[in-house]
């Protein structure tokens, strides 16, 4: 691979700009395509294919060519609204798996960088947060706060820009109220239905922690800390 090149798809990847490596595999010959941009000359006659290839996301060679297109997407974005309990775990999980990953909350008591090292953490309610996150249709959003101050506006913002993935935590009362409120706000149905509801079991008995947490954004408890349980008129130093 030539200098300049790999140069180019390290530039790229920093900036994380979505683009593609392509190679005739005839000649050896390679370039970096982004679309919306000129092709190079060199692979100009196969520009239709080729944005056809890089459209569907896969690597691979183009049928009836010596062709070969190695594509590569931006970090998918994940945006927690909520930094509860239930997000420690998953950030854990998110982390895993690359992703990019940010939490709103307007908390910062449980927002934190204790709780959550090395996390993009927005102290500051959704729609101020927005100003300050780039989002895409490669973004996922999952809010956990139960409180529509804090989820409403959020999901909002995620159904308008068509996130690819919404999710939000509730039961099946919580679920069904927080549907009208967004069809009271503009949204159609089809709309509302596109996004997922994380439910739990009717039957499920909350441990003494996710009581903690529940009652917290309900304005009465707060949290476990360091094995402390932390009322949300006190005042800790950690």
């Amino acid at each position: 691979m030539k200098k300049q090149l790999l140069n180019e798809i390290i530039e790229k990847k920093e900036k994380k700009i979505e683009f593609a490596i392509i190679t005739n595999l005839e000649n050896g010959e390679s370039c970096t395509f982004e679309k919306n941009k000129p092709i190079d000359k060199n692979f100009e006659k196969y520009k239709e294919k080729i944005i056809s290839q890089f459209d569907k996301k896969k690597n691979g060679i183009i049928e009836a060519t010596n062709i070969f297109v190695e594509t590569y997407i931006r970090p998918i974005k994940i945006i927690i609204v909520g930094a509860v309990h239930i997000a420690q775990y998953l950030v854990n999980f998110a982390k895993s798996l690359n992703f990019e990953i940010s939490i709103i909350d307007p908390r910062g008591y449980f927002a934190s960088e204790q709780r959550f090292p090395g996390i993009k953490i927005i102290n500051k309610w959704p729609k101020e947060s927005f100003a300050e996150i780039k989002t895409d249709q490669n973004t996922a959003l999952i809010a956990l706060t139960h409180d529509p101050k804090i989820d409403d506006p959020a999901l909002q913002h995620a159904l308008k820009n068509k996130f690819f993935y919404i999710g939000a935590l509730g039961s099946k009362k919580t679920h069904a109220n927080r549907c009208e409120r967004l069809k009271e706000s503009g949204f159609a149905d089809e709309q509302i239905n596109n996004y997922e509801t994380m439910l739990g079991s009717e039957s499920h008995t909350l441990s003494d922690e996710e009581l903690l947490n529940r009652d917290y954004y309900r304005g009465r408890f707060a949290s476990k800390i360091d094995g402390r349980t932390i009322y949300n008129w006190e005042e800790v130093n950690l």
